[in-house]
């Protein structure tokens, strides 16, 4: 059995961030800027800002918080949005979610320009997505590929995969990204039939449901390799994932800790799509035209 360490991989990929950054810094370029919206005082969304954060100064990037009122309005926050858009030294824009309840999450995720849109919730994004064409791929399902190349698995043609889970964020996202690499896909959710039987098909298991330790090891078959997306506190209070990795773990051929499995994943990739939205901003400004 082989752990996953998102936590290592994370940190090769901000390593090599950092170098490409200061070589960009080196050519007497400009320093690539993320700005993150935040909308009144949620603990989480507290603690996952100040961790993208600090993610961004070890790499050289720059980082600004906007920290905004429980308050505020939709159109003042449309306004801000539109304002990061027309500024030329953005390069990324994430407005950390949930919002409060009177602002339409939908219109404001629809308001970022899809080039700065380093969370890749856009619908342009999605659709580029859909259709292969991938520009930037929202962060928790791309570090979830890039978890499974680390274990040998890049073409995964022959394998059956199984998502658990169908959101807009990991779910139906994470399928599109498999089946570009040649997987036969399943996604099964709240209202699947005979789910532990579909499950134990798969060559690959993606948890991505939200509930603590769900998936036993009934679920699982031998020698299958399992990707554990959930956060969630078990009976004890003790930080835990959808799966539950002390019954898995001897089963499988490799798996994924919760903590240090995705988590860091998600916030190397944010970090990754914000440095390729800088480089084709740059690339645009060199070709005698913005991308805004």
């Amino acid at each position: 059995m082989q752990i996953i360490d998102g936590k290592q991989i994370a940190q090769n990929v901000k390593d090599g961030l950092r170098k490409q950054i200061i070589e960009f810094t080196e050519k007497g370029m400009r320093i690539p800027q993320l700005v993150v919206v935040l909308v009144g005082e949620n603990p989480a969304s507290l603690t996952y800002v100040r961790n993208k954060e600090k993610a961004c100064e070890a790499i050289g990037m720059a980082t600004k918080t906007v920290r905004l009122a429980e308050e505020t309005t939709q159109e003042e926050l449309l306004k801000l949005i539109d304002e990061l858009n027309a500024d030329t030294a953005v390069d990324g824009i994430l407005v950390q979610l949930p919002l409060p309840d009177h602002i339409e999450e939908r219109k404001i995720l629809n308001a970022i320009d899809s080039s700065k849109d380093v969370d890749g919730f856009h619908p342009m994004n999605i659709g580029k997505l859909l259709i292969g064409e991938q520009t930037n791929i929202p962060c928790t399902p791309k570090g979830i590929m890039r978890m499974l190349e680390s274990i040998g698995y890049q073409d995964l043609s022959g394998k059956r995969a199984v998502v658990v889970g169908r959101s807009n964020i990991v779910g139906k996202p994470i399928a599109q990204l498999l089946l570009a690499k040649n997987a036969t896909v399943t996604i099964a959710h709240s209202r699947t039939a005979h789910i532990e039987q579909i499950c134990q098909e798969a060559d690959i298991v993606i948890a991505a449901v939200g509930v603590s330790k769900l998936i036993k090891a009934n679920w699982i078959k031998e020698g299958a390799v399992v990707i554990d997306v959930g956060i969630n506190r078990d009976e004890n209070g003790k930080l835990c994932g959808d799966v539950d990795f002390e019954d898995v773990k001897e089963k499988v051929k490799a798996i994924s800790p919760v903590p240090g499995g995705v988590g860091p994943m998600t916030i190397a990739m944010l970090l990754e799509n914000t440095l390729h939205a800088y480089i084709e901003h740059e690339r645009g400004i060199e070709n005698g035209r913005t991308t805004i």
